[in-house]
């Protein structure tokens, strides 16, 4: 039997607004209670306002660690992915938000931390610690990330190019990537305006991919966004029912 070692809170001594923003943030009682209440009421919400369909949820892991991927042009987004996944994980997952978005207000910042348990990513300092830090916590944890590889929401509803920086989070890594496709969230929020409309939101989950035999350079982070952007698209494609 492995010796017990103690390891102090990733975030232990950082002032609440610094904690909020790091990438070590770690939940106690109150956030964990928080997240169950919120995430009840988005998937209550999601059901009845948008009447939210999902198809190929037997594609998702039972158990961390994976990466949700996805199109992204609606604030619905990440709130849409993380629907379907089992209540039990809440603490377990964090959608990776903008930080000059989510985590420049300390209201914001506190509601993006304390209800969505988001992350942020600094898209204009965003570096290969940051992602290293992002990668470590994912596998150590382990826990699920939320991620839109575009790194901005699309303003005409189409998907925008992935970026590779996603790639040098999972190249090497046998972490379960599952695509995903949205539907509907463009239409039900707008980027021009402020509160979401009743309109029906579907999602398509695509089988896992994983890239352990990936390598973990420049060319391996650009095959790793290309291969996720093709399956993503490709979902997108597809004719069929959403059950």
């Amino acid at each position: 039997m492995d010796d017990w070692k103690y390891k102090p809170a990733g975030d232990l001594g950082l002032p609440h607004h610094e904690a909020f923003k790091s990438l070590k943030r770690e939940n106690g009682l109150i956030a964990t209670a928080m997240h169950w209440i919120w995430w009840s009421f988005v998937r209550a919400y999601l059901s009845l306002w948008h009447n939210l369909k999902v198809e190929g949820r037997e594609n998702l892991p039972k158990d961390p660690p994976f990466v949700l991927v996805a199109n992204h042009c609606s604030h619905l987004d990440a709130l849409v992915l993380a629907a379907p996944l089992d209540l039990r994980l809440r603490d377990q997952i964090f959608p990776i938000a903008a930080g000059d978005v989510f985590f420049t207000n300390p209201a914001i910042s506190a509601f993006a931390a304390l209800m969505l348990n988001a992350l942020p990513m600094w898209r204009k300092l965003c570096g290969p610690q940051a992602l290293a830090e992002l990668k470590q916590r994912l596998i150590e944890e382990p826990c699920c990330y939320i991620l839109f590889p575009e790194g901005q929401r699309s303003r005409t509803g189409e998907m925008l190019p992935f970026k590779a920086g996603l790639g040098m989070m999972l190249a090497g890594t046998s972490v379960p990537v599952i695509p995903c496709y949205l539907k509907g969230c463009f239409e039900a929020l707008r980027p021009e305006t402020r509160w979401p409309v009743r309109h029906p939101i579907q999602i398509r989950i695509g089988k896992a991919i994983t890239f352990e035999s990936v390598p973990n350079t420049r060319s391996g982070w650009e095959q790793v966004a290309t291969e996720l952007q093709t399956a993503v698209k490709g979902l997108g494609t597809e004719q069929h029912p959403v059950a």
